[in-house]
């Protein structure tokens, strides 16, 4: 069964900001090479660091939401570890989607 799943990446993009939306289509790419079902893709832009815990100060964040089978989120943490444009990474596991029908006038009164 398939869970539904949202995956901040932080990217290591300094000095290198015109090549971002490669980066977010070949990770992209990757998602869907392993099976991912991808919903929504969010660039959310460059920001600093609360604190410097590593080499960089800033990075650029992009949010996925994808639908997932749960040993595939084992194995994406294995390969964007080991990609050098990754520079950190979290997963988290989301309600599924519940679509609502909208009210119509005649109910609300």
């Amino acid at each position: 069964m398939k869970n539904r799943y949202e995956a901040l990446l932080v990217l290591d993009t300094q000095g290198r900001d015109d090549t971002v939306k490669d980066v977010v289509d070949r990770l992209e790419a990757e998602f869907q090479k392993e099976g991912a079902e991808i919903e929504q893709v969010q660039k959310m832009d460059r920001r600093p660091f609360s604190y410097v815990a590593g080499k960089l100060d800033a990075g650029f964040y992009v949010n996925f939401i994808f639908h997932a089978d749960p040993q595939l989120i084992t194995k994406l943490r294995s390969k964007f570890k080991l990609d050098p444009e990754v520079y950190r990474q979290s997963y988290l596991k989301l309600r599924p989607k519940v679509e609502r029908a909208p009210k119509k006038l005649a109910e609300a009164k």
